[in-house]
């Protein structure tokens, strides 16, 4: 099969280095220095205990050539519907799109840009890029989620098995996506707004994190999503991870870029006004965040 990895960065990168070890075509889509420094060495992956590199096809989405049977889709939120507009000429009817971005929405947004098979899905794994072509991944958390198709699960099932990656197909992928943003969107909002790691949150935060938690299992109980019994496990989870682990988005208002704020805390402000749901806590966070990146411009 013909595999496209659309970003390379933190999650991106290290499916494409993974699923290089298998015996298909991986091609990723990368920019700037990132690409640049993939083409020249290659992805090298930081691991707690190991460090290595993969040899990958890397190349820009607007000189992409031929088919894809499957295209994982690793970008920010973002640029999602962007990247698929851009790649949707080098697909057929057979061909598989799957969206890792965060986000409860994305196949969504997949289904009107292209009728084709679309998986909904979402990694665990805690990961970034530490300079250009080289990911730190941190901890040996990493499992992939996705379904909504059998047919094309199983498609994407035999590439992450040859690869040895750890996947699961649920029967029910929109409450295991809304399990995985729970997690993302609450640490998210938390880590940036006070600019401390998951472990300092869970230390010092413990209650507001509760809290949140709890606001954001309100909002998916009221879109027909039951993900109460979430807001404790999330906070295990926060317990378990590496002590000075952070989040995409606060190391996005950290270094001053784009950061997915809209997808992660504003989504869950405004579904709670749609649904007469009070969200204090989102609601404080997103306001103050939604100032410090106005700032920045």
């Amino acid at each position: 099969m013909r595999v496209a990895v659309v970003g390379l960065g933190g999650v991106g990168g290290y499916l494409a280095a993974a699923l290089s070890k298998s015996s298909h075509e991986i091609v990723g889509f990368a920019r700037g220095e990132n690409l640049v420094k993939i083409r020249q060495n290659g992805i090298k992956i930081i691991e707690d205990d190991k460090e290595w590199c993969a040899e990958i096809e890397a190349t820009t989405i607007d000189k992409v050539h031929g088919y894809f049977d499957i295209v994982l889709f690793c970008v920010k939120s973002y640029d999602l519907e962007e990247s698929c507009k851009a790649i949707s000429l080098h697909v057929d009817n057979d061909s598989v799109l799957l969206s890792f971005s965060n986000g409860v929405s994305n196949a969504d947004l997949l289904r009107g840009i292209a009728d084709l098979k679309v998986l909904e899905g979402c990694v665990y794994i805690l990961s970034h890029i530490q300079e250009g072509g080289v990911i730190r991944k941190k901890g040996d958390v990493f499992s992939a989620v996705f379904g909504g198709d059998d047919g094309a699960a199983k498609k994407v099932a035999s590439l992450f098995e040859e690869a040895s990656l750890r996947y699961k197909i649920p029967s029910d992928i929109k409450t295991a996506v809304w399990k995985k943003y729970i997690f993302i969107s609450a640490f998210a909002a938390l880590t940036s707004y006070y600019d401390e790691s998951i472990g300092s949150i869970y230390k010092n935060h413990y209650d507001e994190a509760k809290e949140l938690l709890e606001e954001i299992a309100d909002v998916a109980s009221a879109k027909g999503v039951n993900i109460q019994d979430e807001v404790q496990k999330s906070l295990y989870t926060a317990s378990k991870v590496p002590y000075d682990s952070t989040t995409s988005m606060q190391l996005d208002f950290k270094n001053l870029k784009k950061s997915e704020l809209e997808i992660l805390c504003g989504y869950i402000v405004k579904e709670a006004l749609k649904k007469g749901i009070n969200t204090p806590i989102m609601h404080k966070m997103y306001e103050e965040l939604s100032k410090r990146e106005v700032s920045r411009y």
